[in-house]
């Protein structure tokens, strides 16, 4: 079985945002962060030097024999948008989703903005939190 290759770093969470480019993600990334802060109580890392994850619980696969350690919910900065990171599955909030504003969605956990200004806060912090709580009541969190 491979190692999983995303794990938690020692990086400065604030060093990296501060390297984003262009300056708007900068600034898009520095105002979620406050949000993820104030709405999620677990400790911030910065998993894979990319991505900010809150917390962490550990997952086995069903459907084959990989396990690890991941975050609760998080966000990273991307090139092309930001990815905000809601693993009890999207899907499971579509009476939210609704009234998120503009945004794309994976088939699975991710929810892809181009910028803040697109989308509710206070609608984000509700998913965000309900995921976290959902999370809890499924998974042992670290």
């Amino acid at each position: 079985m491979s190692e999983i290759k995303t794990k938690p770093s020692d990086f400065d969470i604030d060093k990296f945002l501060m390297s984003v480019e262009p300056e708007k993600k900068r600034v898009d990334s520095l105002e979620l962060k406050k949000l993820f802060d104030s709405v999620v109580k677990e400790k911030p890392s910065l998993w894979n030097n990319n991505m900010i994850g809150y917390g962490s619980y550990h997952y086995k696969s069903d459907r084959s024999k990989q396990e690890g350690d991941w975050p609760l919910t998080g966000f990273s900065p991307r090139k092309q948008y930001i990815a905000i990171y809601i693993i009890s599955g999207v899907n499971n909030y579509k009476d939210l989703l609704s009234k998120l504003g503009k945004y794309k969605i994976s088939s699975g956990s991710c929810i892809y903005v181009n910028k803040i200004e697109d989308i509710n806060f206070d609608v984000l912090k509700e998913i965000i939190s309900t995921s976290v709580s959902d999370m809890k009541k499924t998974y042992k969190v670290n």
